[in-house]
């Protein structure tokens, strides 16, 4: 398997289409209730898409991307965009975080460094971990699938048992390394119901 580095280059060209694309939105008319039974409020809406309008800034997020080994590799014939950073402790476990829908790698950015180098933070060597944070297909610097994934676990083909997390069960990440068997550990995070 061919895994090449990778670094975003995303033309200005196109965050300005899409602030413009922003400034253009049709809203619809305010809901009519007070609570979210109608899904978010106007307001809300309004001030999200101003916020990423006019205060997002991806040219920081690029920076912040940068700051880890980001790759590319293919597997089944999609190009998989991730972030894999190793750990300066030579035993350190395998470690695969895995993002929801919606989401991106960047929920992990705070807690790569802590895993991967613990003493750093105030823990232990033995806490420390090799993480992998891959751009699921469709989403990131991922290809979007064109048709249905192939239903076979891509993992197992390692010796390691790698732990595994993820906002979502982590259902896919389980498909992903096969037989429970074959994985450490799982650790789900749910997002607050509203």
């Amino acid at each position: 398997m061919l895994i090449t580095p990778f670094r975003p280059d995303v033309p200005d060209v196109l965050l300005d289409r899409l602030r413009a694309r922003l400034a253009d939105v049709d809203w619809p008319e305010p809901e009519t209730v007070t609570d979210t039974s109608q899904g978010p409020p106007l307001r809300a809406m309004q001030e999200l898409v101003e916020y990423w309008r006019t205060d997002y800034d991806w040219r920081r997020a690029e920076t912040v991307l940068d700051g880890f080994g980001q790759y590319r590799t293919e597997i089944d014939g999609l190009g998989v965009h991730f972030l894999h950073v190793r750990s300066p402790e030579a035993d350190a476990l395998p470690l695969l975080l895995c993002h929801g829908w919606p989401g991106s790698i960047l929920e992990f950015r705070d807690v790569i460094g802590p895993l991967t180098d613990p003493v750093a933070h105030g823990g232990s060597a033995e806490d420390a971990f090799h993480v992998v944070v891959p751009s699921m297909p469709g989403f990131g610097f991922s290809d979007r699938p064109t048709g249905r994934p192939a239903d076979r676990p891509r993992v197992e083909r390692g010796s390691h048992r790698p732990g595994v997390g993820g906002p979502d069960g982590p259902a896919r990440s389980r498909r992903a390394l096969g037989r429970p068997g074959r994985r450490l550990g799982g650790r789900c995070r749910r997002p607050p119901r509203p």
